[in-house]
């Protein structure tokens, strides 16, 4: 058998190559193809012939399941009846991307994917009640996965005890003859596997090191939530407060326990100078609620804090648009607290006038906090 070698760099003949990998990978053959990390070679999990040969090409043990390569990050629901909070958090910030996630599945019968296939291409992609995913960050992997139609299973395009390939001709250096098609699409941007982790309810544990090291593993595992003024002084740092007391009796916890939780609650003030103390009467009115803010000290709003948080809540709609302009591809998750008013700011005014911002926040929070999922 020769190997056809069709290039997917720039876009002349890239649809073409694209569809003909695709129907090879239907008609039951393997393909070799480019992804962020190295190269992989693939084959349709419902075509039995074509799992054997894969598990041939492999050397595979009969206990050690392909992962499931997929184009759409939302194509994870068709593999699990249902997954863990962190679990989605993972698949939100993190894909597509480096990271092959291990998601427990206790009956493989429930999974949406299931009637399509028979038992040879259940046990290929599950074991031991989970199933491996990984959505690559690769456009020419991405088109092949959706082009296919169903369900794909890949592995590294090497022989059994060789290093994973990098380039095209790595890959056919072991694989030429051995497969229909092999996608040339330059370079792998990493030359690294990917990260494996296996998501355990609300924790997760690192099986395979890789591109993503454990701060950003963190990161993605925490829900963060942002609250941004002018000066950080009085209305976030209030709101900041308040959802920390709504969150932990929404999770039974304790406030100093949300960290545990994996949440995250942050304020930015959009003209704020570093350090300064919360405003006297933020302060009061918040003890008067059992909340203490006395420690908060103000921060200017920064790319890095936006670009942490997953849900994002400005005062005012000034403030929304001083996120959107410093990250424009935050404008999909960041919002008014109240929906079309601003909250007015209480700086320079009575008590009075920040025992009514912060009723206002509360009353805006209890309805926000509804749309997140903890």
């Amino acid at each position: 058998m020769d190997t056809r070698i069709l290039n997917v760099v720039g876009s002349e003949g890239y649809e073409h190559a694209i569809g003909e990998a695709a129907d090879v990978l239907n008609a039951g053959g393997l393909v070799v193809f480019p992804t962020e990390t190295v190269y992989g070679v693939g084959a349709r999990a419902d075509r039995s012939e074509a799992l054997e040969r894969l598990d041939r090409l492999k050397e595979r043990p009969d206990d050690k399941p392909f992962t499931v390569h997929i184009g759409r990050r939302g194509d994870y629901q068709r593999f699990v009846p249902s997954i863990s909070a962190v679990g989605r958090r993972f698949v939100k910030k993190a894909w597509p991307g480096p990271l092959t996630l291990v998601l427990s599945v206790d009956d493989p019968r429930r999974a949406p994917l299931a009637g399509e296939l028979d038992a040879a291409g259940l046990a290929a992609i599950y074991h031991k009640g989970t199933v491996g995913l990984r959505c690559p960050d690769d456009r020419a992997a991405a088109d092949l996965l959706v082009r296919s139609g169903g369900p794909v299973v890949a592995a590294s395009a090497n022989l059994a005890g060789k290093a994973p390939p990098r380039t095209v001709e790595e890959a056919l250096a072991d694989l030429d003859g051995r497969v229909e098609v092999a996608l040339a699409g330059g370079p792998a941007r990493f030359a690294r596997p990917s990260t494996i982790l296996r998501v355990n309810g609300d924790g997760y544990e690192l099986l395979r090191d890789g591109v993503y090291d454990a701060r950003m593993l963190a990161g993605f595992a925490t829900l963060t939530i942002l609250f941004v003024c002018t000066g950080n002084t009085c209305r976030s740092p209030m709101a900041l407060g308040i959802a920390r007391r709504l969150i932990a009796e929404r999770l039974g916890c304790a406030e100093g326990e949300l960290e545990d939780r994996r949440v995250e609650i942050l304020s930015a003030g959009a003209s704020a100078a570093d350090g300064a103390p919360p405003a006297d009467h933020a302060v009061a009115v918040l003890a008067e609620r059992g909340m203490d803010i006395s420690d908060h000290r103000s921060s200017r709003l920064t790319v890095e804090r936006i670009q942490r948080a997953d849900h994002i809540y400005a005062m005012t709609e000034s403030h929304r648009l001083a996120v959107v302009e410093m990250v424009g591809s935050a404008a999909d998750r960041t919002y008014r607290l109240l929906d079309d008013e601003d909250i007015p700011d209480p700086i320079g005014g009575d008590r009075a006038a920040y025992a009514e911002a912060a009723a206002t926040i509360e009353r805006a929070l209890r309805s926000r906090l509804e749309e997140i999922e903890l």
